[in-house]
């Protein structure tokens, strides 16, 4: 215990403590050169990697964990008016098998497979998601076979309902009954979990749960981002510590204005608490991000997005898809600081030339300061 109280006590007066009249020059510059460039690092190193991860994270939630959401949220949504326009034109009896079914049902199959699609290929789901999402595509090809089936049908009501019928049980696995929230009548779907939930809607509600879950983990920075940018703090005002007081020293005892090599080795610290900031809007918007996102799965249904179809000029619903498409966009887009968006890259080499500028100038002075001593004179 007795060893580490002069490795404490000198570790505070390399980063910390003034000089003193007692204070020797060469053992002052000596202690200075082994610290600040050590400070540095521990300065830009851990920034780095926090502020590229907090990065790489909000440009993950950009573009592709929230537009895979939205995908999944509007294929959900158009199956189910697309399945509800089938049992529309299906009453139609006879005259939809020469007429065909509606165009609204033909749009909103298309889109739901188009959406699919546009998941499929966002980078998003993992492997076993990625499979579950095939399955779910051709469940959807499936369903579009049996109510193809029921109206060619369409003159044996049987028939016909007995196709949509199984139709609709590859669509949805139970139905939940209108409320007031769903003014038109729709019976949306009611997703099942488990063993049962073997339908299109649970299948794609539940790789929606599987992405919310990753996005809300890619949201919060994490305990090693908090850790790294604390130690890159505290070193960093260490640093500013040490910077000025060693400019002071070479001011009293080489008689030097400013040591103009060392204020450009400390010129990149101030691109850090800029850095910061944008790392902290960063953060509040990929927090502000998982929640729109969050309402994507859990608000969204085929009565807003039919209100909304069926009066595109009137105020829409605020749960409806492409509103939350647009905000999602736009917190994570208006979120950031953008002209620093390459400057992430430049953090590292920027505190390495930092560290070796002020390494160098220190060396520089040291020697310089040994070769003028007098033989005899104090260090």
């Amino acid at each position: 215990m007795s060893g580490g109280r002069p490795t404490l006590r000198r570790a505070w007066q390399w980063l910390w403590a003034t000089e003193s009249k007692r204070t020797r020059n060469h053992a002052y510059l000596r202690d200075r050169l082994l610290a600040l460039p050590l400070l540095t690092a521990l300065t830009f190193a851990p920034f780095a990697w926090a502020h590229a991860t907090l990065r790489d994270d909000a440009e993950y939630l950009r573009t592709q964990a929230a537009p895979a959401l939205v995908d999944l949220a509007d294929a959900r949504v158009s199956l189910q008016i697309a399945d509800r326009e089938a049992g529309d034109s299906l009453r139609a009896g006879r005259a939809v098998e020469l007429s065909g079914l509606s165009e609204r049902y033909r749009t909103r199959t298309t889109r739901a497979t188009q959406r699919l699609n546009q998941v499929a290929r966002s980078g998003a789901l993992s492997a076993p998601e990625r499979q579950d999402l095939d399955v779910v595509a051709g469940l959807v090809a499936d369903y579009g076979t049996w109510t193809a089936w029921a109206q060619a049908n369409a003159a044996d009501r049987a028939l016909r309902e007995a196709a949509l019928a199984y139709a609709r049980s590859i669509l949805c696995s139970a139905r939940e009954p209108a409320s007031a929230s769903r003014p038109d009548g729709h019976l949306a779907c009611r997703p099942a979990t488990g063993s049962t939930a073997t339908a299109v809607v649970d299948r794609v509600t539940a790789l929606e749960r599987a992405l919310q879950e990753r996005l809300s983990d890619r949201a919060e920075p994490g305990a090693g981002v908090l850790v790294a940018f604390g130690v890159s703090g505290v070193a960093f005002l260490l640093l500013v510590r040490g910077l000025w007081r060693t400019q002071l020293f070479l001011h009293h005892r080489f008689r030097l204005y400013v040591s103009v090599p060392l204020l450009a080795a400390a010129l990149p610290l101030l691109a850090l608490p800029l850095l910061a900031v944008d790392a902290v809007l960063v953060q509040n918007a990929q927090r502000d991000a998982e929640s729109t996102a969050r309402a994507l799965s859990g608000e969204t249904s085929p009565g807003i997005e039919s209100a909304a179809e069926a009066d595109p000029f009137g105020t829409p619903d605020r749960y409806v898809i492409a509103a939350l498409e647009d905000s999602v966009d736009d917190e994570l887009a208006e979120g950031r600081l953008a002209f620093l968006d390459d400057a992430a890259a430049w953090v590292v080499p920027a505190g390495l030339l930092s560290a070796a500028l002020t390494g160098a100038t220190l060396h520089s002075y040291r020697r310089e300061y040994v070769r003028l001593t007098r033989p005899g004179a104090a260090p």
